[in-house]
């Protein structure tokens, strides 16, 4: 049984030949991927296309979920290999439909790389009843890999979008739907990020026995379409663009920040380091509950807690009616 200790040692910093300006393409050269299935989601803007784009240029053939059809449809036209399927996150619904589809196609999987999410979104619940962003970014995509567990082949990865604002909040799991405390956006988001890091643990705890692992990972600061709900007032407050809408130039591109999700899904190297969090291609350790400088990087001990990941897991089944691996 995996403990939080165990957690700890395997968070323990991982240094590799990669870095902060490294692109996708780069961190999949050399990998025989051709012939491999993946999913992945939101993968028709950003970090997510171009994920998409590098698995397709390495041969794997790629289903990317999408809640507008059309746009994902013509922003993947001409990528070889790429099948879209509709899917809304934040509809477990939508979700069951899909992996329905999915299962009845009958193909292996051998990539489940969560990239979609919304942020900083204002309250509003899903139509199960959820707080937006914790059903959307954690729930959705449980369900999601719930409902296409049985397809996942041995030595498959699963690849959680994580971020560095899993630092503003664990899991609050007294009051995950704000139903008691004002609602904030910031404090929603990080809870929901922090829930993406728990559910790599929780996953590759029950899923490793069968070589499938999981690992969440941060892709580092990038504007893309995640900033769509922050007034461009923000933006510039926080220099993540300057007045004219230029983006901080400290900030990745979408090549870049799709790096990490990449080396995760295919380096062998983290093949006994389940259920860590990476960014920049590497590992970086663990730092203190009461850290807020996010420049040097780390992972919080509540998004590896084990006991944390198990609650939160009782949780997801209990709302999806899905236990992957679980039993």
């Amino acid at each position: 049984m995996t403990t939080t200790s165990d957690m700890i040692a395997r968070q323990q910093p991982l240094a590799t030949a990669f870095g902060y300006r490294t692109t996708a393409a780069e961190v999949i050269a050399g990998h025989d991927l051709a012939g491999k299935r993946a999913i992945v989601t939101g993968g028709y803007s950003g970090l997510g296309l171009e994920t998409v784009k590098a698995l397709a240029d390495a041969g794997v053939g790629v289903i990317a979920p999408a809640r507008r059809v059309e746009a994902a449809t013509t922003a993947l036209e001409g990528i070889a290999g790429v099948q879209v399927m509709p899917l809304d996150l934040g509809d477990l619904d939508s979700v069951a439909a899909f992996a329905a589809g999915v299962r009845a196609a009958g193909a292996p999987i051998d990539l489940v790389i969560n990239v979609a999410g919304i942020m900083a979104t204002p309250f509003q619940r899903t139509p199960q009843g959820w707080e937006s962003q914790f059903g959307t970014n954690h729930l959705g995509h449980f369900a999601l890999l719930g409902g296409v567990a049985d397809l996942l082949t041995e030595g498959a990865r699963v690849v959680s979008y994580s971020s560095v604002g899993h630092y503003r909040s664990p899991v609050r799991f007294d009051d995950i739907n704000f139903d008691v405390t004002p609602y904030d956006p910031w404090v929603s988001y990080g809870q929901a990020k922090t829930a993406n890091a728990l559910f790599a643990v929780g996953l590759d705890a029950r899923a490793a026995g069968r070589g499938i692992h999981a690992f969440s990972v941060h892709p580092g600061g990038i504007m893309t379409e995640l900033q769509r709900h922050m007034p461009h007032e923000e933006l510039v407050k926080r220099n993540w663009i300057d007045a004219d809408g230029t983006p901080n130039p400290l900030f990745k591109t979408p090549a870049q920040g799709a790096a990490t999700g990449l080396w995760a899904a295919t380096a062998p190297e983290l093949i006994t380091r389940g259920g860590t969090y990476a960014e920049d291609s590497s590992l970086k350790g663990v730092v203190p509950s009461e850290h807020t400088d996010t420049t040097g990087g780390g992972v919080k001990e509540w998004a590896i807690d084990v006991d944390a990941a198990d609650r939160l897991w009782d949780i997801s089944v209990a709302a999806t009616g899905l236990d992957p691996f679980g039993g």
